[in-house]
């Protein structure tokens, strides 16, 4: 049985851990797999991981961001200079630890999910292993990001792109690696629908930035002028939970919006089933996993077209698009949706349809083919 090995930053919550986790997932019976993850987050892989595969972890804590960020603000100066010092050693054995376990690598395959990962890959794996990189975040057109992609996978074989945007941005731009698309897999179509009886949308991810989640508080709250009894399953933890609960006090939104924190799998089936509109306030947004998710609750889906990931998997048969980060026509498409179930059971019973193609056997059999 061949080996392929996968470097992983964490196994935490994000859109590339549950990637590598879904990979794992369908090729791990097929394939000796193991992963290795420089950072160890939790006591176990937030999303389930086929019990074939080997995990190795090369630090048994993460990053101290969070930590620093805590003595800057408490002007603390004898914890700010020990956070500093511990930033210092973990960026030191971030590398030392990954150029060590690259070089001993003996398996057929590599493949990366970050280019961190990648330049390290291209420079110290043995030349003999098939190296092939994954592409997960969309370039927004930043020059200097595409060109650090580019460049670190000069002596890869192969670059999968999960969508066909960046497919068609990166395919002329890479000089030997072979660009590839394989879209990013749904690992659970559910047999049951949401019956979209309920005033409640829903939307989960990290509580980060480029979520723009602040801006969906903003949304919610002109929709309840037309739904006063609109709510909002908001599921996701992150550095920005703070800022999003202070928006919902000061719009007096506390009865309207629950913030559910991390959920597991069948917890977030409830949700789904429970809600009517998935709504993505993303600005930026490569693929957008959780729009098939919702989609395969048969629940259409109204996002920014910010998102690139969201323009690919939305269009006018199974939801909504808004140009601009125009809040006022999000909400009024969400009313819209809300006060017109007609059109709301058709678009959500297109977007089920049109899961069908990133389903488990579907991308299996693109990823068999490429490996064999």
């Amino acid at each position: 049985m061949k080996k392929i090995t996968i470097m992983a930053l964490h196994l935490g919550y994000g859109g590339v851990e549950k990637y590598i986790s879904n990979l794992c997932n369908i090729i791990g019976n097929d394939y000796k797999v193991e992963i290795i993850s420089t950072y160890k987050l939790y006591d176990q892989p937030v999303f389930k991981i086929n019990t074939n595969v080997n995990i190795k972890y090369l630090i048994n804590y993460g990053p101290n961001k969070q930590e620093f960020n805590k003595a800057v603000k408490s002007k603390n100066i004898k914890n700010i200079f020990s956070e500093i010092i511990k930033a210092i050693k973990t960026l030191y054995l971030k590398y030392k630890l990954n150029i060590e376990a690259i070089k001993n690598i003996n398996s057929d395959y590599i493949i990366t999910t970050r280019a961190f990962h990648s330049k390290l890959v291209g420079k110290f794996a043995k030349k003999s292993i098939v190296k092939i990189a994954t592409e997960h975040n969309h370039h927004n057109n930043d020059k200097k990001y595409v060109r650090k992609v580019v460049n670190s996978v000069r002596s890869f074989d192969y670059f999968i792109a999960v969508s066909q945007g960046m497919y068609k941005f990166y395919k002329d731009r890479l000089t030997k690696a072979k660009c590839i698309y394989i879209p990013n897999v749904i690992d659970y179509i559910p047999d049951v629908d949401s019956k979209k009886d309920k005033n409640t949308i829903i939307s989960i991810g990290r509580l980060s930035k480029e979520k723009g989640f602040t801006d969906l508080i903003s949304v919610l709250n002109i929709v309840k002028q037309q739904i006063p009894d609109i709510k909002l399953h908001l599921i996701g933890d992150g550095e920005e939970k703070d800022a999003i609960k202070n928006k919902i006090d000061s719009l007096g939104l506390q009865d309207n919006v629950i913030m559910h924190g991390f959920l597991n799998k069948e917890q977030i089936e409830e949700y789904m089933l429970d809600s009517s509109v998935y709504v993505m306030t993303s600005h930026t947004e490569s693929f957008g996993l959780v729009l098939l998710e919702a989609s395969s609750y048969a629940i259409p889906s109204v996002a920014f077209d910010s998102a690139a990931g969201a323009k690919e998997l939305i269009n006018r048969n199974n939801g909504v698009l808004i140009s601009n980060r125009d809040k006022y026509s999000m909400a009024r498409a969400i009313v819209n949706l809300l006060h017109n179930k007609d059109k709301l059971n058709r678009l959500g019973d297109n977007a089920k349809k049109g899961v069908l193609k990133y389903s488990k056997e579907s991308v299996y059999r693109d990823w068999i083919s490429l490996l064999k």
